[in-house]
């Protein structure tokens, strides 16, 4: 499939009943998944909201329309906790979340089950959104990023060669298909609403460098945020003490384990661009050069 682009992404997780340490587990095992959906009920505290965990492939797409069938989702929030995936299929599923007036936000779904039954939900904050992440979080009709939520973006870069990019070698008809990419991608962008700022910012970071995390300031530079009030989303307001367990406990390698390369999770073939691996996560990283 010439020229399928393909970057790293992760979803919000509908989480076990097994105590939140055994929650955070699953996420991080969730992660390394092709992208899931999930309906989380919190009636009748709110009205609900769309889980999406994983990486975005080429099926991705189809597994939302499978989801959607027969629900109404019209206005309906995504929460998203994701390190990338393809690029072109998160643009197909992007531009069908803004014709269903989606919202979107950064978080983890959480699921605290009561005595005797029932329960509640909430968003904790502590969580990711990389590469075309970003870009499902901008086809939002509002869009909400927490403070503890990390935004990071990097280049799009050949799929099967972004590990080693330095050392890779390129023909033309390579460079083509990252360039027709990088020009999809920014008539997205400008299509849901951004601002150039968002692709300089993501062309500037070479992938054998550390993602960048976009700063409160840029997030509204390039108007991903819209919103600063998680109602606005008919969300519930997060669990302190749940955000406080969560961000207490240190952050883990989120790449595929055993040996297997992120492009084989995401279906890449030898003509296709990703981002690189996300690296450990850490600080923010320097700006990129302008």
């Amino acid at each position: 499939m010439l020229g399928a682009v393909l970057l790293r992404i992760g979803f919000a997780l509908v989480l076990p009943d097994s105590g939140s340490s055994a929650q955070a587990g699953a996420i991080l095992e969730e992660r390394k998944l092709p992208m899931r959906f999930g309906w989380v009920n919190c009636e009748p505290n709110c009205r609900g909201w769309i889980s999406a965990v994983g990486v975005v492939t080429a099926d991705t797409p189809r597994d939302f329309e499978q989801f959607a069938r027969d629900r109404d989702l019209q206005g309906s929030t995504v929460v998203l906790d994701s390190s990338g995936g393809s690029v072109n299929d998160a643009i197909t599923l992007g531009r069908r979340w803004r014709a269903l007036g989606l919202k979107t936000t950064v978080g983890l779904s959480i699921e605290a089950p009561a005595p005797g039954g029932g329960g509640s939900a909430r968003v904790v904050p502590e969580a990711y959104c990389e590469s075309m992440c970003v870009f499902l979080l901008l086809s939002g009709s509002t869009r909400y990023v927490p403070e503890q939520a990390k935004v990071r973006v990097h280049q799009i870069w050949m799929g099967d060669r972004a590990d080693n990019a330095r050392a890779a070698s390129y023909s033309a008809q390579d460079m083509t298909v990252v360039e027709r990419d990088i020009g999809r991608l920014a008539k997205y962008t400008f299509e849901m609403g951004a601002t150039g700022d968002l692709l300089a910012l993501a062309l500037s970071v070479p992938p054998w460098e550390e993602l960048y995390r976009l700063s409160p300031q840029e997030l509204r530079l390039t108007r991903l945020i819209t919103t600063d009030a998680p109602g606005d989303l008919l969300l519930p307001r997060p669990a302190d003490d749940l955000v406080a367990e969560l961000a207490a406990k240190p952050h883990q390698d989120r790449a595929p384990q055993d040996g297997a390369a992120p492009h084989d999770l995401l279906l890449g073939t030898s003509k296709a661009t990703k981002t690189a691996s996300a690296q450990p996560h850490g600080e923010m990283a320097p700006p990129p050069p302008r």
